[in-house]
């Protein structure tokens, strides 16, 4: 299939027009038109190679709307004209004790992401959304709940699951205590999500200014970080804390904040973080963890809790041909708070 999206061809390249072809249909693959994809902060690593990976060309997009334009001969859940959605990962080895109990993500012999990744059967680099159209195995798949505004539901796939993973891996619900830290794409969607599951949410953060936004986020309280008296006050506070600040910082700060048996969920960074004292780790049975995007089981729920919620990120919508001055916004933290394309903005490929 002759398809056309926007490509790194190296580190220091700005995206760019690219035409490629999508693999011919597999039994078991549905093909789909691209509608909207999200922008994260992946993509903007992936393209700069800035982890060390990146195969060129590159075509980043894992959080992608679309819908059906044709089906393999073995599809059963799909047709042609429904909406769906793909997310971060498009195969896995769907053999393995994690791959049955729907944490793909943690695939014994490695998940196959949706970008910058080798096919499990081609070997080719796998090319995201930021394209016209894409071709998934059924299994990776998921379904769009009717009520939600097709436009919004892209970051769900990467920044939804990506929050919403550790708030059900720890339990969350009515009564429980939840600290935000960082309110960017991941952040405000933890904030969206806690407290939809009932929990008393508090937004972590450096920047007084940003406390009137958090309370309209659905933030039930704010904690300014650098207000030395405000933190210890707040200590023995919180069952789970959610940081995701994705640049390295020092997290002690927010150990003593955690109750016994309480734990720091790291989504945000990958890399190094600076040395931390065990000491409210020994003295209070807390725990730092952290956490990888959702299972396809996960995104569907998070999809299907946002539908009966009517729960969607704050977005700005932009062209395609904007993808790199929205790149560079992001360096600077200067959107609210996801960004997504409009696919209709990409011209379709040559006959």
């Amino acid at each position: 299939m002759k398809t056309i999206g926007y490509a790194a061809e190296s580190p220091t390249a700005p995206l760019a027009p690219f035409s490629f072809e999508r693999r011919d249909l597999r039994a078991n693959d549905v093909a789909m038109e691209i509608l909207y994809c999200g922008v994260c902060h992946s993509d903007l690593h992936t393209a700069r190679n800035d982890w060390g990976w990146t195969v060129y060309p590159a075509v980043p997009g894992h959080e992608i709307v679309g819908r059906v334009t044709e089906i393999g001969s073995g599809v059963t859940k799909y047709k042609v004209g429904d909406h769906v959605a793909v997310g971060c990962m498009v195969d896995s080895c769907q053999h393995c004790d994690q791959c049955h109990a729907g944490e793909e993500q943690y695939c014994r012999e490695g998940m196959t992401g949706t970008y910058n990744a080798p096919d499990r059967i081609s070997g080719e680099n796998t090319l995201g959304g930021y394209a016209k159209h894409l071709v998934v195995r059924e299994e990776f798949v998921l379904r769009v709940p009717s009520n939600l505004h097709l436009a919004r539901v892209a970051p769900l796939l990467c920044a939804g699951v990506t929050t919403y993973s550790p708030l059900r891996t720890w339990n969350v619900g009515p009564g429980s205590r939840v600290g935000v830290v960082g309110m960017g794409g991941l952040g405000h969607m933890a904030i969206k999500l806690a407290a939809g599951m009932g929990a008393h949410v508090t937004v972590i953060s450096r920047s007084p200014g940003k406390e009137h936004d958090a309370r309209e986020l659905g933030a039930d309280g704010f904690l300014v970080s650098s207000d030395t008296a405000a933190m210890a006050a707040a200590a023995n506070g919180f069952d789970l804390i959610i940081d995701t600040v994705p640049v390295k910082h020092d997290i002690n700060p927010y150990l003593p904040l955690l109750d016994i048996d309480g734990t720091l969920c790291l989504v945000g960074q990958v890399g190094g973080m600076p040395e931390f004292t065990t000491v409210p780790m020994i003295l209070g049975r807390r725990r730092i963890a952290g956490s990888v995007i959702g299972g396809i089981r996960e995104t569907q729920e998070v999809l299907d809790f946002c539908g009966r919620m009517n729960i969607l990120p704050e977005c700005e919508i932009i062209r395609m041909e904007e993808i790199n001055h929205a790149f560079e916004r992001m360096e600077k933290s200067d959107v609210r708070y996801r960004f997504v394309i409009d696919m209709a903005s990409l011209k379709q490929p040559a006959a």
